[in-house]
């Protein structure tokens, strides 16, 4: 049995400016609101929900991008809109969200 029910992993490599990567397009600030929600909705902890920061996850063109252990399911998002679809769907129903994945 797995540590934790959920393990999402953001991608917030930054590259040389003018490079392609998840860091220029708000990557640390959404996983920063991923790991406070998680937090703030109790999930987070031992056999509950774990956010961490990863570098470069190679998906830079469709990035920003995070992957969501042990289901190794990888989204894309905009906004923490769609960081707070992830968590309510997939983190706490269990739905994959169809219209984030890639």
């Amino acid at each position: 049995m797995s540590h934790f029910k959920h393990h999402v992993f953001f991608c917030c490599n930054q590259r040389d400016p003018g490079e392609t990567c998840c860091a220029a397009r708000g990557a640390v600030a959404a996983q920063t609101y991923a790991k406070d929600r998680i937090a703030q909705l109790g999930l987070k902890g031992k056999g509950k929900v774990r956010i961490n920061k990863a570098g470069c996850l190679d998906r830079c063109d469709e990035g920003p991008v995070l992957v969501v252990y042990p289901e190794a399911v990888w989204y894309t998002y905009v906004d923490n809109d769609d960081v707070e679809e992830i968590i309510q769907e997939h983190l706490v129903h269990g739905r994959v969200v169809e219209r984030l994945k890639i």
